[in-house]
């Protein structure tokens, strides 16, 4: 309510209470005036009822939302749910105009500034995070893959002759399928081993510069944040070779931004915590925490000894942990080949051909806690007593004999064995229903 509608209230209810309600309102109203006035991040994070009341005043000036409103466009947002509408704050029309996702869209002035404010918002995030040059940016509802296959396309109008990405190899496949879908042809750089760490191969990729010839070249495709033991790749190194060649320089800086402020933090909370609990399992069990110290949030435990006990320990582990609700570690087996779009990758998922041991990853990535930390250490020390003790055999046969052997002090993970296995089989019998 406006300051003429909170005098029409004093008639109806005693002004000092009022006025105390218009006070708290002008609380609310600062904040937002704040936000829209410098366009950063608050110093304090707002409640609910702030985000709320900002948010339903865009969206009244939205006109889908006008009251009388007569829609006769292609392009109006109109909604069938009201459930769906109560989910986005009934901002529903959307943004840009045809051919410029970046433009007022005079239908929706509220969505239009709340798309503004969001870039700035982001802006100013970034800039926090340490990457202080940057000039502008834009969010889009775009995950990794896609983000990275427009900006290849965009560099191809700078560079009709080019057809070869030089990409220092790491193994996901949605950075590697996006230079194929842009349809460029990746030139795959191996990484070099420099004790457990993988490290970027500079004098390969400046050697398949000049052999292939820049003029030849749309960019060098690097990549910041990676499981352990590949590191980031060597970003100044990579970008002083693209200058002296004039080649640009794409970043996949997915998950990166963590990596600055808020992974300095990670690392005094939670990092050191994480890497000395899995030294310490790892050394109880005969193996060791790989030494990668130019990865800052992904943390790598040989898994040797087990490997020599039998080819399946190491793809058992990694059952066995989903089975227990471990999210997020990953096993590397060793001898892993994968086939992407006509590529051959040996070894994928290691980042090299041929890494000198299997290992299992675990992150310390922003949100952890300690208890987090200590339940993983627990299971995982758990499993890895449970291989050493027992012969591996078959998934299914190993998941029985695990759920016995953990009966006493672990029923309630037998339980959900069994929840698993009726439903599969009522999945099954559903499926065998004639039609």
């Amino acid at each position: 309510m406006n300051t003429e509608n909170f005098s029409l209230c004093e008639k109806i209810v005693s002004p000092s209470y009022i006025r105390q309600g218009l006070q708290a309102h002008r609380t609310h109203e600062h904040l937002i005036r704040l936000l829209i006035e410098k366009g950063k991040c608050p110093e304090d994070e707002w409640d609910e009822n702030t985000i709320e009341l900002f948010l339903h005043e865009l969206a009244i000036m939205d006109s889908n939302n006008f009251l009388g409103n007569c829609g006769v466009g292609e392009r109006e947002g109109r909604v069938a749910s009201s459930l769906v509408a109560r989910r986005h704050y009934r901002l529903m029309h959307g943004i840009g105009r045809s051919g410029d996702i970046a433009a007022i869209q005079p239908k929706a002035a509220g969505s239009s500034l709340l798309n503004k404010i969001t870039n700035s918002l982001v802006l100013d995030i970034l800039r926090i995070a340490g990457v202080r040059s940057v000039s502008s940016c834009f969010v889009v509802p775009m995950a990794t893959g896609m983000s990275l296959t427009l900006c290849f396309l965009a560099l191809r109008h700078r560079r009709p002759k080019a057809k070869f990405i030089i990409w220092p190899r790491i193994d996901q496949k949605s950075c590697f399928k996006s230079m194929i879908t842009a349809g460029f042809e990746p030139v795959v750089i191996e990484n070099l081993l420099e004790g457990d760490e993988l490290r970027t191969d500079l004098q390969s990729v400046e050697s398949k510069i000049q052999q292939l010839g820049a003029e030849n070249i749309l960019c060098v495709h690097s990549t910041t944040s990676c499981f352990a033991p590949r590191a980031p790749d060597r970003l100044e190194e990579l970008a002083q070779i693209c200058a002296k060649y004039d080649v640009p320089h794409i970043v996949n800086n997915a998950y990166g931004v963590q990596l600055s402020k808020c992974m300095h933090l990670i690392q005094q909370e939670m990092f050191s915590y994480l890497s000395s609990e899995i030294k310490k399992l790892s050394e109880a069990h005969g193996e060791r925490l790989l030494e990668t110290p130019n990865n800052p949030v992904s943390l790598a435990m040989s898994l040797k000894r087990f490997h020599e006990r039998s080819d399946r320990a190491v793809t058992q582990l990694g059952s066995m942990l989903f089975t227990r609700l471990v999210s997020g570690a990953r096993v590397v087996p060793v001898g892993t080949k994968q086939d992407i779009n006509g590529y051959t990758f040996q070894g994928f998922m290691s980042h090299t051909n041929c890494y000198q041991c299997p290992y299992l990853n675990a992150a310390s990535a922003i949100g952890i806690k300690k208890q987090d930390v200590d339940l993983f250490i627990k299971k995982l020390d758990k499993c890895l007593k449970i291989l050493l003790k027992e012969k591996v055999i078959s998934g299914a046969e190993m998941e029985t004999g695990t759920a016995m052997l953990e009966k006493s002090s672990d029923a309630d993970m037998g339980q959900l064995s069994e929840f698993v296995q009726n439903n599969l089989k009522i999945g099954a019998d559903m499926v065998n229903q004639p039609v």
